[in-house]
């Protein structure tokens, strides 16, 4: 029998064990992470500034992120993969949306896509569902949208915010998305929208009472050593070792020191 993670695997963790996610945008990353057990591995579309250097999400294109995915999928054995679809690969109409996502499975062999938005995109989850192509839901903070919002801010803080938060979960609960990912809300909203829903809530940013946690792998491993986000733990501080490391060898070059006998042929 298959150990290998699947969107069914998934959704049955509900209530029963933790969801500890990462995202991931190569090769090497991905196969550690899928050593280390596990579930489920996002290429993000946050590599458009991890990886690419933008100043946000929205210029990566589909190109960059099939890319990616290909790079991921070939290293995994055990984790499942989701795809995160870039801004306007799904927004235009639901024939772009299915023909982009598709390409995700068919072409990058991911097992699942990621959209942002709420209950407006139940229509269009339903569609992609239909033909064949899991859904990981988004809700809360919505990276693609902040042009819209004015910035990176925690959703849900009043009352009304907060009731639509719920409704948005359980319509794309309705509409068939084997999870969801509550980011930036307060922990007692995430906590209701967990209760409410009947499929594993991945909060980032939305405190301990989610199904699980997913986290950009740069932020824990410290690859950034000037900025973490308020909701991350350093596991690492590879930044600031790379920078020692780096140094280092450029010393030794300089100095005459490296090569030394035991490196030469």
């Amino acid at each position: 029998m298959s150990t290998a993670w699947t969107t069914t695997k998934i959704r049955a963790t509900k209530g029963r064990e933790k969801l500890a996610c990462l995202t991931a945008y190569d090769f090497m990353t991905a196969r550690l992470l899928d050593e280390a057990g596990l579930p489920l591995i996002l290429v993000g579309d946050s590599l458009a500034m991890t990886v690419l250097g933008y100043a946000n999400t929205l210029p990566v294109t589909m190109e960059e992120m099939l890319h990616h995915t290909r790079a991921v999928t070939r290293a995994v054995k055990q984790s499942l993969v989701v795809g995160d679809m870039p801004f306007m690969s799904y927004q235009v109409s639901f024939e772009q949306a299915v023909a982009n996502a598709g390409r995700f499975l068919k072409e990058g062999g991911a097992g699942a896509v990621k959209i942002e938005g709420g209950a407006f995109r139940r229509p269009l989850v339903e569609t992609l569902i239909d033909n064949g192509i899991p859904v990981l839901g988004h809700i809360g903070l919505t990276p693609q949208s902040v042009r819209k919002t004015g910035g990176y801010k925690v959703e849900g803080r009043t009352a009304d915010a907060a009731a639509q938060l719920l409704t948005d979960a359980r319509e794309l609960e309705a509409a068939g998305c084997f999870a969801l990912v509550l980011e930036c809300m307060p922990s007692a909203l995430a906590a209701e929208i967990t209760q409410a829903v009947k499929i594993p809530t991945i909060g980032i940013g939305a405190g301990p009472h989610c199904d699980g946690q997913i986290l950009v792998c740069h932020d824990i491993l410290g690859m950034f050593p000037d900025f973490t986000p308020k909701f991350v733990r350093r596991y690492a501080e590879l930044g600031r070792d790379m920078i020692r490391s780096f140094a280092a060898y450029k010393q030794d070059v300089e100095g005459g020191t490296f090569p030394a006998p035991e490196h030469e042929y």
